[in-house]
């Protein structure tokens, strides 16, 4: 995958050197490119100007973002434009991502964007219901939220496959050595060695952790007989808990 981003801190994006995005690119098989608008602004350099009509903060200018849009060498990109405004950011979305070959992100600063600059772009996206002070951010968690994904990058497909949301649900309880810690200790499933048993069971924490947590994420969800059976115990038993609460 290459990865081209338009921004004016080139240097925020340095936590991509490392860990799972640093391993990609030292395996090739993701090329990640800078690009300062700044050096392309013809007016002294500045790259915001006032907006026209008065109000309030400063606007990017089209001529900076042009031309270095123009300067990258590409091959029909996703093109996407970090705004609070765009479509919000998700692990679906994530997926989608993953498939493509090129994208190209569009980092802002200051109040907004000339409206033009909207005609380079494929998507507009959001992290969330809040501002930022500028894409980079919300670039860098993007990048690490796609390029997990590409084929090879973590190793078994299965790794990524179990994440929360990449199922429709939350992801299972896990544990690890050792088996009793200050009394906490691995639920016998996971010991069992049985595996359609640890499967039921994961299956189980997952339905239940999304009902008590993120009860929306189920309204689409579509689920098989089996997690219907067991979604219905989850509300029984959530039901009989409640009424044991109010009798006390």
């Amino acid at each position: 995958m290459k990865i081209d981003i338009l921004t004016l801190f080139p240097e925020m994006f340095s936590p991509l050197e490392h860990s799972i995005v640093g391993k990609a690119r030292e395996k090739g098989l993701l090329d990640i490119q800078y690009h300062n608008f700044r050096d392309y602004a013809e007016k002294a350099r500045h790259v915001d100007d006032e907006p026209y009509g008065g109000g309030q903060g400063m606007l990017l200018r089209a001529q900076p973002i042009f031309d270095a849009f123009d300067a990258i060498e590409k091959n029909n990109p996703r093109v996407i434009l970090l705004d609070p405004a765009g479509k919000q950011f998700d692990q679906a979305y994530a997926e989608d991502l993953a498939q493509e070959e090129e994208l190209i992100f569009i980092c802002g600063h200051y109040e907004g964007y000339d409206e033009r600059i909207k005609t380079l772009i494929t998507d507009e996206i959001s992290l969330g219901d809040y501002v930022l002070t500028g894409g980079e951010l919300a670039a860098m968690t993007m990048i690490d939220a796609t390029v997990r994904l590409i084929p090879e990058v973590i190793g078994k497909e299965s790794s990524h496959q179990d994440d929360s949301f990449s199922s429709g649900l939350l992801e299972y309880p896990q544990y690890t050595r050792p088996y009793d810690y200050r009394g906490m200790v691995v639920p016998e499933v996971l010991m069992s060695g049985h595996h359609e048993k640890i499967r039921q069971w994961r299956l189980y924490e997952s339905l239940k952790k999304t009902y008590q947590r993120r009860p929306d994420l189920l309204e689409d969800y579509e689920l098989t007989a089996e997690e219907e059976t067991m979604l219905a115990e989850i509300k029984e038993k959530k039901r009989l808990k409640g009424e044991t609460y109010a009798s006390n």
